[in-house]
């Protein structure tokens, strides 16, 4: 097992020359738009927090930054005891290396089988993504998570196979690439105008609120494929269902993997749309509740609720030891 090295200062990137990062590559661009957009939620939310917490000091974000032997490293943003939110993390990471061949089988099975099945050698990879959840204090202030990243593989380099290099035009991997994420809403109590505030942000990825557009501007909405939204509207829904509880985490959004249909800066373009949308969907709902007056029974509905988002990320695997207590408390067994 590689062990994360912690590092005073993040470097100015985690891409190495060889790796294919010039300034214009896919993955350098994605890098600096995670980045980009860390600092940005960040600073937001410092802002909305106004660097005052509860007789602690400046609520403000601690960085923990780390690298990897085996290439790439991360920078963790983590806010906790605000008064504005209880906690939040932006995280990013950018990690490359070599992946094991069961694992790319169970990342990609069809790709796998054509590039060879249980005879695939380790493939290279690279992965970069953007992560945060933000836990907001009043209970009537909404719970949101965002995940945006962008994964490749490559055709297997300069493994030994009968005592021959593995080169890239050898039965292998195919390079390949994909994008997926996605931005979901948790309320615990149900306000229309937060919600459909929040949606139309993710239908139209628009920067630009309670501006006049003029019909060019309009036409940002349909800039992408129409089928967007509720195509991935109901990937969200689908995605965050408890399964043991017949319920969804929340009140969702979008949602998206395996994203690689169209071209490549297409693609790219649309995912930045969607971080750079990730502040106007959720800081105006965030202004209005989180100064709402609230009781100890509001707050005892918002932990119960949270405990919902937490079980959803905990969800035992079908077969586990876990999931067969679940299962038999759900669906009661004749015991003699």
């Amino acid at each position: 097992m590689e062990r994360e090295t912690p590092e005073l200062v993040a470097p100015a990137t985690f891409l190495r020359g060889e790796e294919g990062a010039s300034p214009e590559s896919v993955r350098a661009r994605f890098e600096r738009m995670i980045r980009r957009v860390q600092a940005e939620v960040c600073a937001e939310l410092e802002a909305v927090e106004g660097g005052v917490s509860d007789g602690c000091g400046a609520a403000l974000f601690r960085e923990d930054a780390w690298t990897r032997p085996g290439g790439g490293g991360g920078i963790s943003h983590v806010l906790q005891g605000g008064r504005v939110f209880e906690k939040a993390a932006v995280n990013i990471s950018v990690v490359y290396g070599v992946m094991p061949p069961e694992a790319y089988r169970a990342a990609r099975p069809e790709a796998a089988a054509a590039a060879g099945g249980e005879k695939a050698k380790p493939v290279p990879f690279f992965a970069a993504g953007v992560s945060s959840v933000i836990h907001p204090v009043n209970p009537f202030a909404p719970t949101m998570h965002f995940n945006y990243r962008y994964f490749e593989t490559e055709a297997p380099k300069d493994i030994m196979e009968d005592d021959a290099p593995f080169s890239a035009d050898a039965p292998g991997a195919p390079r390949q690439w994909w994008f997926g994420g996605g931005t979901d809403l948790t309320p615990s109590y149900i306000i229309e105008e937060d919600i459909k505030h929040f949606h139309s942000i993710c239908q139209c990825l628009l920067h630009l609120l309670n501006i006049n557009l003029d019909p060019v501007q309009k036409q940002v909405c349909d800039k992408f494929d129409p089928s967007f939204y509720p195509r991935f509207k109901k990937w969200c829904d689908d995605y965050f269902y408890i399964k043991h509880r017949g319920e969804r985490r929340g009140v969702g959004g979008i949602f998206f993997d395996d994203l690689s249909d169209y071209d490549q800066e297409t693609l790219l373009q649309f995912a930045t749309e969607c971080a750079d949308s990730v502040l106007p969907a959720y800081i105006p709902i965030i202004e209005r509740r989180k100064d709402i007056p609230f009781t100890e029974e509001h707050k005892a509905w918002q932990q119960l609720r949270r405990g919902r988002y937490v079980e959803f990320n905990l969800k035992p695997e079908v077969g586990s030891e876990e999931w067969k207590l679940l299962d038999t408390c759900i669906n009661p067994k004749e015991w003699i």
